[in-house]
């Protein structure tokens, strides 16, 4: 009975809200189970995100146990007099609010509450090494249901909680993608909900449009809610090798020539290859930095960091037990061709699944300590190979200064792997890097830790980029401006904006990303904090 009143609640907000024309007994049937709710633990959760830059309070939240659920939801924001927007919203790990939404409905896709029905599990297809899972699933339970047949995804992100949907919205990296590409490159299907309410399937060869569109779409065009995502056979154990550089163009060279090798035999390439800028030291032995040992702490001063910055390069080799006794050799005929300092080789062994759990274990970390739930003005870029050395005169060496309040993350990716079909934006260059200023912003007295600081440090860098014709291009991008987005997508703009009108025409979907305005009345989305 509570949860009735409650339902015809939720309805009749939205109908005096957005005036919808639709018959409320219509409308009954969407929150299927008592899942459309005004409850408001979930309207406070969802107006939050990772970011904690801005907030934005939804009208309804949906809890989907189906695509025809989400379908339904859509078909009637679609069908409306005077519409209302829907965001699907995965384990809340926005930046910038692109998961809310103020003027509609936003479809909780991860998570799922005691006593509602549940979404499809994962299914894995062990012969064609394949796993289909929801699009609110979180990578840490495909990788867990694939490992019941000794499968893993070939490509992965540093953190595992994240929702399916969410990473392949916008591409989903880590130090896998120069050797098997983004996330997105690693997929053979999808189920899509479209800003009309269709729900397709879609891949290659069915319906190929919608499905490079919405590999890094940024939530535009449809809603993910199936996957089909490519397998390989998970290794067993990981070898994890951490080595500094004092030179930055070594350092590049190095990275550069690793994943050259991405065509190579297993044998005679690492599986991972990122690294990190260190201008602070402090940073050195801090959570990115856990296995460096505590009792042996590393000093930049005594490395002879130039111009007061390290660079540490992050590789690992994946094996098996069985072939325990070949990986020292690997490894060594690897690492003899690279030029970091001798003395700063660190290296560890773990079990293969702890290796790709590894920020999880620092989230547990960070959270003990109150250090988690605090703003992060994070900011990601996709620097060209051609600019690097400057981007780091300009920025790690000059802008950052010693304090950078969060780890940096530098490593270079091959374009060939990026499938030119889909909606991300990269340079025009074969090679390019990810630079990655994933800050914390503290209210602790520090200046330079606060979040106007780190703010506006980010708006200087990207200020520097500007007038020193680098032309980088934002990952998970934010801008305000259509005028902005269409930069962004430079030439790509057309494509893009052809596909919203052929897919989400009233501008329904995603509004927090601020690409679109919704064609009906009212339409403001966002509220800064």
């Amino acid at each position: 009975m509570a949860t009735s009143l409650l339902l015809t609640f939720a309805i009749c907000r939205l109908i005096v809200t957005v005036g919808l024309t639709l018959d409320p007994t219509e409308l009954l049937r969407l929150g299927v189970d008592g899942q459309l709710s005004v409850d408001p633990s979930d309207l406070e959760t969802t107006s939050l995100d990772f970011g904690s830059l801005t907030r934005a309070e939804p009208l309804a939240v949906l809890h989907p146990s189906s695509a025809q659920d989400i379908a339904q939801l859509v078909k009637a924001a679609y069908g409306s007099n005077h519409g209302f927007t829907v965001s699907a919203r995965g384990h809340g790990h926005s930046i910038n609010g692109q998961a809310q939404t103020t003027n509609g409905v936003v479809i909780q896709m991860s998570g799922h509450a005691a006593g509602r029905k549940l979404p499809p599990k994962p299914r894995v297809g062990a012969r064609e090494r394949y796993v289909d899972v929801w699009g609110g699933e979180l990578w840490t339970d495909v990788l867990r249901s694939s490992l019941q047949y000794g499968l893993a995804p070939k490509s992965w992100t540093d953190y595992l909680y994240l929702s399916v949907g969410g990473t392949l919205s916008n591409a989903g990296i880590s130090g896998q993608a120069f050797n098997h590409g983004p996330q997105i490159s690693n997929v053979y299907e999808l189920d899509v909900v479209t800003g009309k309410g269709e729900l397709f399937t879609c891949s290659e060869q069915q319906n190929s449009e919608l499905f490079h569109a919405v590999l890094g779409g940024l939530g535009q065009f449809g809603i993910i809610t199936r996957a089909r995502i490519s397998l390989e056979p998970a290794p067993q154990r990981v070898r994890w090798i951490r080595v500094l550089y004092s030179n930055f163009s070594a350092f590049t060279r190095d990275q550069e020539y690793l994943i050259s090798l991405h065509a190579k035999p297993a044998s005679q390439k690492f599986d991972y290859v990122e690294g990190f800028v260190i201008v602070d030291e402090g940073l050195i032995n801090n959570w990115r930095s856990s296995f460096f040992s505590p009792r042996n702490p590393v000093k930049i001063s005594s490395l002879g960091a130039n111009g007061g910055v390290l660079y540490c390069l992050e590789i690992t080799k994946n094996y098996h037990e069985s072939s325990a006794d070949t990986i020292d050799q690997e490894v060594e005929s690897l690492m003899k061709k690279l030029n970091y300092i001798q003395t700063s080789v660190f290296t560890t062994d773990l079990p293969y699944v702890d290796f790709l759990d590894r920020v999880h274990k620092a989230e547990l970390k960070l959270r003990s300590k109150g250090l988690w739930e605090v703003p992060h003005p994070w900011l990601n870029l996709f620097v060209p190979k051609s600019k690097i050395d400057d981007f780091d005169k300009g920025v790690f060496k000059g802008i950052l200064g010693n304090k950078t309040s969060g780890p940096i993350l530098i490593y270079p990716m091959n374009k060939n792997k990026w499938d030119h079909r889909s909606s991300v934006v990269t340079p025009d260059e074969d090679v390019f890097y990810l630079v990655a200023l994933l800050r914390s912003a503290l209210d602790n007295g520090e200046a330079t830790q606060s979040l106007e600081y780190l703010t506006n440090q980010n708006r200087q860098i990207l200020r520097f980029c500007d007038e020193a014709g680098i032309n980088v291009k934002q990952y998970l991008p934010h801008y305000t401006t259509q005028e902005e987005w269409m930069d962004h997508f430079g030439n790509n703009w057309d494509r893009f904006y052809q596909m919203k009108m052929k897919f989400d025409p009233r501008h329904i979907l995603a509004t927090g990303q601020q690409i679109f305005t919704p064609s009906f009345p009212s339409s403001s989305n966002t509220a800064s904090w």
